[in-house]
Parts: structure tokens; sequence; C-alpha cells
């Protein structure tokens, strides 16, 4: 099903699969419906991956199921491309988000799902769930530099919604 290089399809949305690296992390980026909504219209569009120094493409927005998601990363003078798909999105009046499996050609195998609630209390939360494992020779190779670098790019991914922080660029 939608072409994906890895078996648990959905899995970010529960336990996580065993035989992966996972994360699990959260920020709370606003307060209110006025946070909320723009945050999901944010996020829908993939300013996330934008504001973080990623050059991404879409061919939804918002992304919806299916959409494709192709990225290019910039690491030194090299260009990586990770070509994702949505395999889950959603948006309701306390919950939006989506989750893009990767494709044929990412340097990774997974899923990473990035999700905001409007809690009861007001505050708005956003999450990142992800789990994955090297795919390429040079992500097996470089096993802890590409550690590193989906860890920083989940530290700015958190910051690109927050509007009290500074610019992830």
């Amino acid at each position: 099903m939608f072409g994906v290089t890895y078996a648990e399809i959905g899995a970010t949305a529960g336990e996580l699969p065993e035989g992966y690296h996972h994360v699990r992390v959260e920020r709370v980026i606003g307060r209110g419906r006025t946070d909320f909504d723009r945050a999901c219209d944010e996020l829908l569009a993939g300013e996330v991956q934008r504001r973080a120094g990623v050059e991404v493409r879409v061919s939804d927005a918002p992304l919806r199921r299916g959409s494709s998601v192709r990225m290019r990363i910039r690491l030194g003078p090299l260009v990586v491309t990770a070509p994702c798909i949505v395999v889950w999105a959603e948006r309701s009046a306390t919950l939006c988000g989506f989750a893009y499996g990767t494709l044929p050609g990412h340097p990774e195998r997974g899923e990473e799902r990035f999700e905001i609630r409007l809690e009861g209390s007001g505050r708005v939360v956003f999450r990142i769930i992800a789990f994955s494992q090297p795919a390429r020779w040079f992500t097996r190779l470089g096993g802890p530099v590409a550690r590193l670098v989906q860890a920083r790019m989940t530290r700015r991914y958190l910051r690109a919604l927050d509007r009290s922080a500074a610019p992830a660029r």
C-alpha cells in the first residue's frame, strides 16, 4: 500500500515497532483556538519542514492522505533527497496532523507523525512521533551521524511553529 519502504503503516499512532530508532517529543507552541488554527494551517501546508531549512515540495496543500512530499536536505556540499507519502492526515476541532512514510530513495525507512492538539487547558501542543532505520548505504555507514542529523532536524521541526521561538532557519 502506498509503495512505502516499511510494513508498519500507521504505527506512529500507537505502539512503535521494534527494530527501529524511536522518537517521541513535544513542545507547547501556543495557547487557544487562534494559535491552534494558525499552527494547523501552517503544518498542513508543509511549513514545518520549510522553516526547518528543508526544501520541500508537496503535491497538495493542505496535505491529505496520499499527498506526496519530496524533501531536499543540504548537508554541507551534499544534497539528500527524501521522498515520502502521507499515510494519515486529519483535522478536527482539537487535533490536526499528518504522518508520512518513506518511499524508495529516502535515506531512512519508517514513518514520522506530526500532530497538534488543543488541550482542554487551552495549551497547543505539537508532537512528533517517529520510527526509522537506515535504508541507504550512507545512512547505514554513518549511523551515529545520521542520528545526530535526525535529532537536529527534530529540534528544528519542534521550533518551527512556536510563535515565541526564534525562526528555525
